[in-house]
């Protein structure tokens, strides 16, 4: 093949492939911004956990550091990063017709240029005064782990090492801005966790105090789950919908209870499956391994496979 031979194969290829940008669509880009990519969400847990977990992620902690500063310092810069990244996803989702109409009206926020800018500040300010509640769940969850697995040796082993602890602590993390009503970016960061744990957390669902998630991989929480206090689950577990309902077109009814109840001091082996908004596990009950569950099970109640 000639230069010329290659080169007309080159044009002719981008054109038909910038076609396929204009007829599918494709393209980050919407209006001034563009969405925040993998990349800068990456980044910004990275700073969050440097913050939560300081000397476990990020750079050491040195010895005669001055935590005040060092911390400050940390919060500033994940703050202006978020910051930047919410002001970008809530100026693509409006281009794109995403109604925040709650967040508005939470941030007190007019329609105007400076209104996508000063929601994603009052977001920022609000999600960084929840950190210290953050930083107690994540240690209530990292000890729940070291309580709950006999091969942990120590809380630090459970930090470094254990997948569970961390999905659920960037669950931690993206859970307070899927309540503020962030679209999007909440489930870009649970996407990261998913994606480097083998765990599949929504960021809408609710999770109580000392959570432990014993190996993982595999393990499903839907959107509207709720769990209690105490609840240990092992890899497999599927915590879903039982069904879906649609409207008279045929599309999915968006929104509504679909995924089950978890009690407090629930445990929850291996491959288990419950499905089902109206599903209710009892307080204390245990689900054993490979169960298919779509009834609730009452307080302190023993479910067996089959």
């Amino acid at each position: 093949m000639t230069s010329e031979d290659r080169s007309r194969h080159l044009r002719e290829v981008t054109s038909r492939l910038v076609a396929t940008y204009r007829d599918h669509g494709g393209i980050n880009r919407a209006g001034e911004k563009d969405l925040p990519g993998p990349e800068l969400v990456a980044g910004i847990l990275a700073e969050l956990l440097a913050v939560v977990l300081p000397g476990y992620h990020g750079a050491p902690v040195p010895h005669d550091a001055d935590l005040e500063v060092l911390i400050g310092a940390r919060l500033d810069r994940v703050g202006r990063h978020l910051e930047e990244a919410v002001e970008r996803t809530l100026r693509f989702c409006h281009q794109a017709g995403c109604v925040c109409e709650e967040l508005w009206e939470l941030a007190g926020t007019e329609p105007g240029p400076d209104r996508f800018r000063d929601a994603a500040r009052f977001v920022t300010m609000d999600f960084l005064r929840q950190l210290p509640e953050i930083r107690a769940l994540v240690a209530g969850d990292v000890q729940a782990a070291f309580e709950g697995d006999p091969a942990a040796t120590n809380t630090e082993e459970v930090i470094l090492c254990y997948p569970g602890v961390l999905a659920v602590t960037v669950h931690r993390l993206a859970h307070p801005l899927y309540r503020l009503g962030v679209p999007l970016l909440p489930r870009m960061m649970n996407e990261w966790a998913h994606r480097n744990t083998g765990l599949d957390i929504h960021p809408g669902a609710r999770i109580g105090p000392g959570f432990f998630v014993d190996h993982g991989t595999g393990v499903v929480i839907g959107e509207t789950t709720d769990i209690g206090s105490g609840v240990k689950l092992y890899q497999g577990v599927t915590l879903g919908a039982l069904s879906f309902r649609r409207n008279p077109d045929g599309t999915l009814v968006k929104g509504g209870k679909r995924h089950p109840t978890i009690g407090n001091d629930v445990t929850i082996y291996a491959g288990a499956t419950i499905l089902g908004g109206e599903t209710v596990i009892g307080d204390g009950a245990v689900v054993g391994g490979g169960a298919w569950v779509t009834s609730s099970v009452p307080p302190g109640g023993h479910v067996k496979m089959g």
